[in-house]
């Protein structure tokens, strides 16, 4: 299939379940192994291509990161011994592991080369589950990211010359590396849906964060209430991202699909199923259909049920880009299962659904001003839409 033109591109390395923080720390790779063998399962791995990229060298790295940064996780990688805190490594979140420059850098290599893919035009979507490390900062890691792989393939997008990109980010936890690395650039719109910083990390991502003086209005931040479920959530992403996309017109649209806003999930406290995590992906292939000429590179995130959650939502992101869709209703292999209770021994999901049909109400119904969801979408819309020339 390699030189020419593919649907879907999944990227793809078992190298990188070697980014592990070890023993008892939520981000245990085996969500990643799960994911890729329920995409086997689905037989979705001859439904796209799969390519491993090269790991991401430091020229790459460094159209995002500080030298002093890459240089200090190359150290750390090789004694872990020697993290002490500095640069936010040998911390609770980021402990420091052997190999973990070359981990990072592997999944980073991934989601650059999926960029490149959709750029060039050798592919319509390409994704990285692996990817999605939204929280690491120019000079530091954070929030269990090292490399922040998602504004590195924004960042190579710009550099190959595009000249609008939009990031949609619905992980639970607010894109905040993203939003600092294009902070005041406007060839950038980053829009991050999540739980409010008053009750989750990393405490950031008011809707009065709107972007730097260079770039007023680019940085959009829906922060929802604590127990927000699918009706809220939908509600809050069709309000907000299709218009600002409309608005935008980028040439490429790179997503974040962080499957902890699930109601499962240990870390966080939205209630959003499995079947509204579909929605949204679903969507996210329109608005690339309708608003970047189908140019879109989707990414994983966080997420935390690692058996029940994070491989289901993910295959579905895999069967949407793939344009082979998993029903919902299917059961799932037993192959499958089999392979859940050896490496985990626990008892695997079912089926493909959560048992949801979720439904919104369209903000051109009208809003409840004593709801608190329609009052995050109305500060959210006040703050930015009119800095970009839109109607609240």
């Amino acid at each position: 299939m390699s030189g020419e033109s593919v649907t879907g591109l999944l990227m793809w390395d078992e190298a990188v379940t070697r980014y592990d923080f070890g023993p008892g720390h939520p981000m245990d790779p085996v969500r990643l192994a799960l994911t890729m063998g329920l995409v086997r399962a689905f037989g979705l791995d001859r439904a796209v291509e799969v390519r491993a990229a090269r790991t991401a060298g430091d020229s790459t790295l460094r159209l995002v990161h500080r030298e002093e940064y890459v240089a200090a996780v190359r150290e750390v990688s090789a004694d872990p011994g020697s993290a002490d805190g500095s640069y936010g490594l040998g911390t609770v979140d980021d402990p420091a592991f052997h190999g973990m420059h070359e981990a990072s850098a592997l999944i980073a290599g991934q989601s650059v080369a999926g960029a490149e893919a959709v750029w060039r035009g050798e592919a319509e979507h390409a994704v990285n589950f692996a990817g999605g490390l939204h929280h690491a900062m120019p000079g530091g890691a954070a929030g269990f990211c090292v490399y922040n792989d998602a504004a590195l393939a924004i960042a190579r997008l710009l550099e190959l010359g595009a000249e609008r990109v939009a990031y949609v980010d619905v992980d639970v936890h607010h894109g905040d590396g993203v939003q600092a690395a294009f902070w005041d650039d406007p060839r950038v719109l980053t829009v991050s849906l999540h739980e409010h910083p008053r009750t989750l990390f990393p405490q950031t991502g008011w809707p009065e964060e709107t972007g730097g003086p260079a770039a007023e209005g680019s940085a959009v931040n829906v922060a929802l209430p604590a127990g927000t479920g699918d009706e809220g959530w939908l509600r809050a992403f069709h309000a907000t991202v299709p218009e600002l996309l409309a608005d935008f017109r980028p040439q490429v649209l790179v997503t974040q699909h962080g499957a902890d806003t699930h109601f499962e999930d240990p870390l966080a406290h939205l209630a959003v199923s499995l079947d509204a995590q579909r929605a949204v992906q679903e969507a996210c292939h329109e608005l690339a259909h309708e608003f970047a000429d189908g140019r879109w590179l989707a990414l994983g995130g966080g997420g935390y049920a690692v058996v029940d959650v994070v491989p289901r939502s993910w295959t579905h992101l895999v069967g949407i880009a793939a344009h082979r869709p998993v029903d919902p209703e299917a059961a799932v292999p037993a192959s499958w299962r089999d392979e859940v209770y050896a490496r985990t021994r626990q008892l695997a999901p079912g089926r493909m659904t959560d048992g949801r049909t979720p439904s919104w109400r369209g903000w051109d119904e009208g809003y409840d001003p004593a709801d608190r969801t329609d009052q995050a979408v109305l500060a959210t819309r006040r703050a930015v839409f009119p800095l970009r020339g839109m109607l609240t």
